[in-house]
Parts: C-alpha cells; structure tokens; sequence
C-alpha cells in the first residue's frame, strides 16, 4: 500500500485516540460534563494536562501497530503524537 496513505491513516489513529483517551478521562474523573470541563481546564490552565492524559492512548495504537508490523502507521501516531506535545507545550507557554 502507498507509504504517505499509511502514515495518515496512523495520523488520523492517532488524533481519534488522545481525542478518544480525552473524553474517556473527562468521563470517568470529572463530575463536571464534558463542555464544562473543557471551560474549566481553560479557565484554570490546565487544558495541557488534560490533552496529555488523553494522549495515553496513542501508546496502544503505537506498540499495536508495531507488534503488526505496520511501521508506516505507527509513524502516523508518532506525528500525532508530537503535534499534541506542540499543542500542550501551546498551552504550558501561553
């Protein structure tokens, strides 16, 4: 299969897993829904934490892929990955 098509499918992975990972967290720790919760981790600074605790996930869809042996999609989680880490450093800086 085409290489770039691998490592966006990995991407797309990737992103659906922190989003995935993001929601579960909101969902098993927060007595607050999820757009109050989103509202409040802004309001507090702490919306990097809570797109680092979200990205845990990734590292399932990471080693998944590479005990199958699709390396080009588990370099589409990586990506996903490190765009996340821009984004909370984004949220750490600003």
């Amino acid at each position: 299969m085409n290489k770039n098509k691998e490592i966006v499918i990995g991407f797309v992975v990737g992103i659906i897993a922190n989003t995935i990972g993001t929601l579960l967290y909101i969902v098993l720790f927060s007595d607050l829904g999820i757009a109050e919760t989103f509202k409040a981790a802004i309001e507090q600074d702490h919306m990097g934490s809570l797109l680092a605790l979200g990205a845990i996930l990734n590292l399932l869809a990471f080693f998944g892929f590479l005990k199958i042996r699709r390396d080009q999609r588990a370099k589409g989680v990586l990506i996903a990955t490190l765009l996340t880490a821009l984004i909370i450093l984004y949220y750490k800086v600003a």
